[in-house]
């Protein structure tokens, strides 16, 4: 098969973003042509003089279209675009110069139909946003299952750094309206359509993700309500482990509650887990400052995503309340 890639960008409000996106293409060391192609989501604030900027270094297709979410934009683009194989990206990452060229030698190794790579923080990057990259990226927390499961055909990716052939794309009819959870979804979506899923360890993106506590509690609590509703979808991908947030939050409160009544050892043990983040953060990064950011970023990734996994699971399987109804801030229209 001879791929021709086309990246998929939606973009709103966010036009810094997609200058810093765009330039880290312009340097990436891939020799063959690719097209990008942007969709302004509504956005009040477009990136169209940005984008302007870069028309004469890269091959830019740029669509301006009323605000139905990520999910319907990347359909969008998949529909205008000119290439047989998609590269999906969030506005806020960063290209690596040799992205693409891994992804071309993986893909004509071991050819899979969507795939998915890992994020990291860039040198760049602020300290929130590096603490952040690590709680949800490291060994010690949730995030390292998901970005260095090398196993192939099961491998969930996620859409700030995916890839889809336009075979699949058609076949599955692309993305749901819920968001976020739009990518997973996809994903078992096209593992029942027979199609496989990969992890390209390379393939790794530079991501912002939040740039403030609020918006990083909102977000991973998003994230939690969310899964209980992909679990009623697809019933089959149910685990134990999506339970592990919420059970973080009942052992931190039963800690205290122990502390109380004299018993010191189940506080000590949260607090040794807790000095483990911030030394291996702090050797990570290099400083202390990151190291303790991190340990907040992770005790906020837990407990935003655990309390909205057990509110979604109260509502959603217990009281089987129509997930489009008690959550339609999850949910967008076309």
């Amino acid at each position: 098969m001879d791929i021709h890639y086309s990246f998929i960008i939606p973009v709103y409000n966010r036009p810094n973003e997609i200058e810093e996106l765009l330039h880290s293409m312009v340097q990436m060391n891939y020799a063959k042509k690719f097209e990008i192609v942007i969709i302004e989501d509504g956005s009040s604030e477009t990136s169209e003089q940005v984008i302007n900027t870069y028309t004469n270094r890269l091959n830019v297709s740029y669509y301006k279209k009323h605000n139905t979410g990520p999910g319907d934009s990347r359909n969008y683009g998949m529909q205008k675009a000119k290439g047989n194989y998609f590269l999906i990206l969030d506005s806020d990452v960063i290209l690596p110069e040799n992205y693409l060229k891994e992804v071309d030698a993986f893909l004509k190794k071991n050819f899979v139909h969507c795939f998915g790579g890992p994020d990291d923080a860039h040198k760049s990057f602020s300290d929130l946003q590096k603490a952040i990259s690590y709680s949800m990226t490291s060994y010690l927390t949730t995030g390292g299952i998901r970005g260095r499961k090398k196993t192939m055909g099961k491998f969930q990716p996620r859409s700030f750094n995916m890839g889809i052939s336009k075979e699949a794309f058609e076949a599955s009819e692309g993305f749901g309206n819920i968001h976020p959870g739009e990518d997973p979804d996809l994903a078992i979506r096209l593992w029942k359509l027979n199609y496989k899923t990969a992890l390209i360890p390379d393939a790794k993106v530079f991501h912002k993700r939040r740039i403030s506590w609020g918006k990083f509690y909102i977000q991973v609590n998003k994230f939690g309500l969310v899964r209980p509703i992909l679990n009623l979808w697809h019933p089959e991908t149910a685990k134990i482990t999506y339970w592990f947030p919420t059970m973080f939050i009942a052992y931190v409160v039963f800690s205290i509650i122990a502390v109380f009544l004299g018993y010191w050892y189940f506080i000590l043990i949260f607090g040794l887990y807790l000095t483990a983040i911030f030394i291996n953060a702090t050797i990570s990064y290099k400083n202390f400052f990151i190291g303790f950011q991190s340990v907040i970023a992770v005790l906020v990734q837990f407990f935003g995503y655990g309390k909205g996994f057990l509110e979604s699971y109260y509502y959603i399987h217990l009281l089987k309340k129509v997930p489009e109804q008690k959550f339609k801030k999850l949910f967008f229209t076309k």
